[in-house]
């Protein structure tokens, strides 16, 4: 079936306007932009409603499941507000079958299509007559699928407009797979490479947002500051290489122990990690240092053959650490610049943690810094 461009102006001018938000397509509300294309394939089709459906990977790829969703990512229309962020199951209705079938679908008399589900219809007592779905699939993968519902003007839709519904599935596709792209790259830019925690860049960027909010909200955050002990040791006695992947499982260690937290954890550099703990009161964060500094004295590293080792290397009874605690209330003068306060949290725990190290090392030391009541 031919398409006549002439009237797919709308297209390109939509095309034309994120032209220049696709390279930074992280910065755009993607609800919004999805919103947006519904917007304009209603101006091309004109429709009484319409909606954008996305499944949830986590269900899709998990073979425990029988059945997927399809959540309402954008709609428009009656009820459409009702319905929005709600979900069906993957194999309901046109829509489920459109998704698992990875074709598109035309119902130009929706209540006598075996194919058709009224629940949600019924649910905002929504009256349908006709439908046209597209799958939208990104690398041979359906992800999710676009639907327009009551043609306006005239009783049924064609398959021209079936057409030009595909080629917004495939744009929204393009859109929905830079955004996954970009993401990714802006998360890769936040951490380190070695251990895959937060690095430096971010950790400072970070604690200056928590500093501003605790500053405003008259909140506390804590923090914890640590450096291994003997680490020295394992790069002279087994490499580098052994040294390297100590600094890794040191990571791993800390997403079991803060998982399920606001804490943000960060390789600061070398064999230095810090943890910031938005909200969280110095005697809390103590809890959670010990705990830390108990489980490093007791983890055995390298317990698993690399491909670069003959064999596991056991190391036990030499990785320690020593931790700094300090808290913004306890700790932190008031009436500096965000930057300087953030600073003074970051330059008490520090002197914490060598304090410990000087103490003998294997151990938490809390910080007795400056106080000033808060203004």
């Amino acid at each position: 079936m031919r398409i006549n461009f002439a009237d797919t102006g709308l297209l390109a001018g939509l095309l034309n306007r994120n032209k220049k938000n696709m390279t930074r397509i992280n910065d755009i509300d993607l609800n919004a932009v999805l919103r947006e294309v519904l917007t304009w394939a209603n101006r091309l089709v004109p429709s009484e409603s319409g909606s954008l459906l996305l499944d949830d990977p986590d269900l899709k790829w998990d073979d425990r499941k029988k059945e997927g969703r399809l959540y309402f990512a954008a709609c428009f229309g009656r009820g459409s507000s009702r319905i929005v962020n709600t979900y069906l199951g993957s194999n309901s209705g046109i829509a489920g079958k459109t998704y698992t079938s990875g074709k598109p679908h035309i119902s130009r008399d929706a209540p006598s299509d075996t194919r058709y589900n009224p629940s949600v219809a019924d649910r905002i007592r929504y009256k349908t007559r006709s439908i046209i779905c597209a799958p939208v699939v990104i690398e041979g993968s359906t992800i999710g699928v676009i639907e327009l519902i009551n043609r306006r003007e005239r009783a049924k839709y064609t398959r021209q407009e079936l057409s030009l519904l595909m080629i917004f599935a495939g744009y929204t596709a393009t859109l929905i797979h830079n955004a996954l792209i970009a993401r990714s790259f802006e998360e890769l830019s936040k951490r380190d490479t070695l251990t895959g925690l937060f690095n430096d860049r971010y950790f400072f960027q970070r604690l200056e947002e928590e500093v501003e909010k605790a500053t405003v909200l008259e909140s506390d955050i804590s923090m914890i500051f640590f450096d291994l002990d003997h680490f020295k040791e394992v790069n002279d006695t087994h490499g580098h290489l052994a040294g390297s992947s100590v600094l890794k499982e040191i990571g791993d260690i800390m997403r079991e122990i803060f998982h399920g937290t606001s804490a943000v954890c960060s390789r600061y550099g070398g064999d230095e990690y810090i943890v910031i703990m938005p909200g969280m009161a110095m005697e809390e964060a103590a809890t959670y240092a010990e705990l830390l500094r108990s489980s490093i004295r007791k983890n055995i590293f390298l317990r698993e053959k690399v491909p670069w080792l003959e064999r596991p290397l056991n190391i036990k009874d030499v990785i320690t650490c020593s931790i700094g605690v300090a808290s913004f209330k306890k700790n932190v003068a008031r009436g500096k610049s965000i930057r300087q306060m953030a600073d003074s949290l970051v330059k008490e725990a520090d002197k914490a943690m060598y304090t410990a190290k000087e103490n003998g090392r294997d151990r938490i030391l809390l910080a007795r810094g400056p106080r000033r009541a808060v203004r």
